[in-house]
């Protein structure tokens, strides 16, 4: 059984929340962005510092469609959430730094995330061989899409939430 404030590995479940971005969270986002396992896992290559900065700057965080999240977890800066529009799809995506994976704090992010964003269907396409970010996802509710209307690169999985019930805690 579950229950709000329970113990799940170290963390109580309330310890996890969201809040929007502030500038100064950026430095870490880049730092969880240039760690070697985060890049192996993701398979996305690092931005340069200033490219960062001026990509989260303008077109993240200057995109008035998106929605943006910092993850707070135990009170420290834990990662990021957001949502944008692809064309006519809503995509998610998150970034997590290495200290908290595996410890729930992805899928309470991503579950507080869900109850935020209204839009459905909601796609994903994180690289097939992060197993732990495609599971996360289809814990969620996320399920493959069969569409070819919208090509995937390769090694990369396209995942859609349709309803908002499917993603519902």
């Amino acid at each position: 059984m579950s229950v709000a404030g329970a113990t799940l590995a170290g963390m109580t479940t309330n310890d996890v929340r969201l809040r929007p971005v502030q500038d100064d969270d950026l430095e870490l986002f880049l730092a969880y962005e240039h760690d070697p396992e985060a890049v192996r896992r993701s398979r996305f290559t690092p931005r340069p510092r200033e490219a960062f900065l001026r990509h989260w700057r303008e077109r993240v965080l200057g995109d008035p469609s998106g929605l943006v999240r910092t993850v707070v977890a135990d009170g420290e800066v834990a990662g990021n959430i957001v949502a944008w529009w692809e064309g006519e799809r809503r995509f998610t995506g998150y970034w997590l730094g290495r200290a908290y994976w595996g410890r729930g704090i992805g899928s309470r992010a991503l579950a507080l995330f869900l109850r935020e964003e209204p839009v459905r269907p909601l796609f994903a396409d994180p690289f097939a061989g992060n197993t732990a970010s495609v599971r996360l996802l289809e814990k969620s509710g996320f399920v493959p899409y069969e569409g070819a209307e919208h090509p995937v690169d390769e090694g990369f999985v396209l995942l859609v939430l349709r309803d908002r019930a499917a993603g519902a805690p």
